[in-house]
C-alpha cells in the first residue's frame, strides 16, 4: 500500500533543488505559491516560506562572493598591468579605465594638483562625452576631491548637484551637468606621494555599496603606488635625457678641444721651427678656412694668404682704430665679415691678424684666431731679437721695485736701470694716470709704448698707471701722457705729475705726491684733465711732502718782488694795502698816504708783471698767501734764522 506524499516536504526539496541549481529568484516564489495551492497551511507553510528566505539569502551571498571574487581578479589583473613600466599618463589611463569597469560606472577620472597654481585639474577622463573638461580647473577647497583629501577617506554622493554637504565649484558643476552625472564616488590615492583622488560616477542616482567603495579604495591604493613609480620613472627618463645631452655636448666640446690643441701645437711647431711669417699665415688659412692677413703695428702687410675684400692693411688698421678694437684682445668684427685680433707680446702691440671669416664667429674659430695671434706674436718677437717681451717685463718690474715701501739697495736698482739704458741719477718726473676700468688694458698698452718711446718706465700700481719719465717738467710730461691716452675710445683719463726726482729712493715720494694730486683733482671735479703739483698753486703746496715755499712765492709774485728790488718801488706794499682794504684802490691810497691815481698806476703795473687776471678770486687767494709767506720769510731773515727754518715753520 503506497504512502501519500507530503506537499510541504516536496516544496522544501524543490527550493533546495533551485538553490543548488542557482535558479532565478522568481522560481523560488513560484514554489511557495504552488505549496499554497496544494493546501499547505499553518506551520508547514511558514516552514516553506522560511526555507525560501534562507535559500534566497544563501543565493545572494553566493552571488556576492562570486562578484567579489571577480572584482578581486580584476584588481589582480590591474595590479599586474600596473606592475609593468608606464608613463604617468598611461598609468592614469589604466587606473581610470579599470575603476569604471570595476563598478560598471559611466565615467571615471583622476584629480591632481595643478602644476603652477592652487587647486586641482582633471586628468585621464574615461567615458566622458563632452569637451568642457579640456581646461577644467577645480579650485582649492571645492568639490569632493578637497573633502576627500581633507579627511583622507572615501566620500560619495548619490546625486552630486543636489548635495549641499560639500562646497561646489561652478565650472565643475557645469561639466557634471553637461555629462548628465548624478552619483559620484571619490577615494584618495592614499599610497601616492602626490595628493590626488580617483573618481567614478554614474549618470543615474545610485547608492554605492560598502563592497564597491572598498574595491575602488583598494584600486586607488594600488594605483597610487604605480603612479609614484611612474612619476619617478618619468623624472628618471627626463634626467637621463638631460645627462645624455650633456654627455653629447661634452664629447663635442672635447672633440673641439682636441682640434684646437692640435692646431695650437701645429702653429707653435712652425714658429719654434724657425718658419717665416708667410708659412705661418698659410697654415692659419688652412686651419681657419678663410683668407688671412698679418700686419705690423701701423698696418704694413707682413704676410697674406688669400684676398680680403681687396683692401690694404693700412685701411684695416684705420678701421680697427676708428672702432676702438685695435688693442682689444678678443676678435672684433670690422665689416664685410672681416675679423681682427691684435698681435700682442705682453703689453706691446706688434700688429694685427685679419681674417675674412664671415658675419658670425663660432667659439672654436674665435679661440683658434687667438691661438694664431699668439703664435704670430711669438714669431715676430723672435724675429726682433726675442728681447721685446723680456725687456718690457724688466721695465715693469724695475718701476714696481722703486714703488715699494721697503726699497731694494740703491746700487742694485741703479745697476738694473743701467742695463735698460736708464740713469736713475738723472732728473725724472713721476706721472700717474687713472682711467675707466674698461679702458685699463688699452691704456696700459698705450702708456707702455709711450714710456718705451721716451726711454722711461711704466707699470700699474694700486689700480693706477704709473710712469717714470726723464725730464724736469712734470706738467709737460703729464700733458704728453694725457694726450697719448686721450686718443683711446671712451672718457679722457685724469693725469697728474710730480717731481723732478734724481734718486731711486725719491721715486716713491714722487709717486705719493702725484697720487695725492690726482685725488685732489678728482675731488675738485677736474677729472679728464692733466696737471702737476706745481701747476695747482697753493693746493700743490699742500699736497707736496716737502713744502717748497720759496718756489711757490717766486712762481706767484716773484716778478713783483724782483721789480721792487730792482727799481726800489713799493708794488708789494701796494698789494698788501689793496687786499687789506678789501680790494679798494681809494682806501688803499689813504692807507699808503698817496693819491688814488698812484695806486691805480701801480695796480696796472702789477697786472703787466703777473698777468691781467690776478684779481680773479682763485689768483687773488694765491697772491695773498704768497704775500704772507714772503712777509714771514723776510721777518725770519731779519732775525738771522736760516732759510731752512722758514720752510720748516711754514710746513708746520
Amino acid at each position: 500500500m503506497s504512502q501519500k506524499k507530503d506537499p510541504s516536504a516536496a516544496a522544501v526539496l524543490a527550493l533546495l533543488d533551485l538553490l543548488a541549481g542557482e535558479g532565478p529568484a522568481n522560481r523560488f516564489d513560484a514554489v511557495v505559491e504552488e505549496a499554497r495551492r496544494q493546501g499547505v497551511t499553518g506551520a508547514d507553510l511558514r516552514m516553506v516560506e522560511r526555507t525560501r528566505r534562507l535559500a534566497l539569502g544563501i543565493q545572494a551571498r553566493l552571488e556576492r562572493r562570486q562578484q567579489w571574487s571577480a572584482a578581486l581578479a580584476t584588481l589582480v589583473d590591474t595590479a599586474a598591468d600596473l606592475a609593468s613600466p608606464h608613463t604617468v599618463e598611461d598609468t592614469l589611463k589604466i587606473i581610470t579605465r579599470r575603476a569604471r569597469l570595476l563598478l560598471g560606472a559611466d565615467v571615471s577620472w583622476v584629480t591632481l594638483p595643478a602644476a603652477e597654481e592652487e587647486g586641482f585639474r582633471l586628468h585621464s577622463l574615461d567615458g566622458h562625452v563632452t569637451m568642457l573638461n579640456s581646461r577644467l580647473r577645480l579650485p582649492k577647497g571645492a568639490g569632493l576631491a578637497s573633502a576627500v583629501l581633507a579627511h583622507r577617506a572615501p566620500l560619495w554622493t548619490s546625486d552630486y548637484l543636489t548635495d549641499d554637504s560639500f562646497r561646489h565649484a561652478g565650472d565643475l558643476d557645469q561639466w557634471i551637468s553637461a555629462e548628465g552625472l548624478h552619483a559620484v564616488l571619490a577615494v584618495p590615492l592614499s599610497r601616492a606621494a602626490t595628493a590626488g583622488t580617483l573618481h567614478v560616477a554614474d549618470r543615474s542616482v545610485r547608492h554605492f555599496s560598502a563592497d564597491e567603495i572598498a574595491l575602488v579604495n583598494m584600486l586607488a591604493e594600488v594605483g597610487g603606488v604605480a603612479l609614484d613609480r611612474a612619476v619617478y620613472l618619468d623624472e628618471t627618463v627626463a634626467e637621463m635625457s638631460v645627462l645624455r645631452e650633456r654627455v653629447l655636448r661634452a664629447e663635442a666640446a672635447q672633440d673641439v678641444a682636441r682640434g684646437l690643441a692640435g692646431a695650437q701645437g701645429a702653429l707653435l711647431d712652425l714658429v719654434l721651427g724657425g718658419c717665416d711669417p708667410q708659412l705661418l699665415v698659410e697654415e692659419c688659412r688652412l686651419r681657419l678656412g678663410a683668407p688671412v692677413l698679418l700686419c705690423g703695428p701701423h698696418g704694413t702687410a707682413i704676410a697674406a694668404s688669400g684676398t680680403l675684400s681687396g683692401r690694404t692693411g693700412e685701411e684695416f688698421t684705420r678701421a680697427a682704430e676708428d672702432t676702438g678694437t685695435l688693442l682689444d684682445p678678443s676678435p672684433a668684427l670690422l665689416d664685410d665679415g672681416i675679423w681682427s685680433v691684435p698681435v700682442l707680446a705682453g703689453s706691446h702691440h706688434l700688429g694685427a691678424l685679419y681674417v675674412q671669416a664671415g658675419p658670425t664667429l663660432s667659439g672654436d674659430t674665435a679661440e683658434l684666431l687667438r691661438y694664431a695671434a699668439r703664435a704670430a706674436a711669438v714669431l715676430l718677437s723672435l724675429q726682433e731679437g726675442g728681447g721685446t717681451v723680456v725687456e718690457g717685463q724688466l721695465r715693469d718690474e724695475l718701476l714696481g721695485d722703486l714703488l715699494i715701501s721697503v726699497p731694494r739697495p740703491r746700487d742694485v736698482l741703479e745697476r738694473r736701470a743701467r742695463r735698460l739704458g736708464i740713469g736713475l741719477d738723472q732728473p725724472h718726473v713721476v706721472v700717474v694716470a687713472r682711467t675707466e676700468e674698461d679702458q685699463q688694458a688699452h691704456a696700459v698698452t698705450r702708456a707702455s709704448s709711450c714710456a718705451r718711446r721716451m726711454n722711461g718706465l711704466q707699470t700699474t700700481h694700486q689700480g693706477d698707471i704709473v710712469l717714470l719719465l726723464p725730464g724736469t717738467d712734470p706738467g709737460a710730461a703729464a700733458r704728453t701722457v694725457h694726450d697719448e691716452l686721450s686718443s683711446l675710445p671712451g672718457d679722457a683719463p685724469t693725469v697728474s705729475g710730480s717731481g723732478p726726482v734724481a734718486d731711486p729712493g725719491a721715486v716713491l715720494h714722487g709717486y705719493r705726491e702725484a697720487a695725492r694730486c690726482l685725488d685732489a683733482m678728482t675731488a675738485l671735479g677736474a677729472t679728464g684733465t692733466s696737471a702737476s703739483t706745481h701747476e695747482m698753486g697753493f693746493v700743490g703746496l699742500l699736497l707736496a711732502e716737502q713744502v717748497d715755499a720759496e718756489r711757490f712765492i717766486q712762481s706767484t709774485i716773484g716778478a713783483v718782488l724782483d721789480y721792487d728790488e730792482q727799481r726800489l718801488t713799493e708794488l708789494v706794499r701796494t698789494l698788501d694795502a689793496y687786499f687789506d682794504t678789501g680790494g679798494s684802490p681809494t682806501y688803499a691810497a689813504e692807507k699808503l698816504h698817496v693819491h688814488p691815481n698812484t695806486v691805480a698806476r701801480r695796480l696796472e703795473r702789477i697786472g703787466d708783471l703777473i698777468g691781467s687776471d690776478w684779481q680773479r678770486p682763485e689768483r687773488a687767494l694765491e697772491i695773498q698767501l704768497a704775500l704772507r709767506l714772503s712777509r714771514i720769510r723776510r721777518v725770519l731773515r731779519e732775525r738771522g734764522e736760516p732759510a731752512g727754518d722758514a720752510a720748516a715753520d711754514q710746513d708746520a
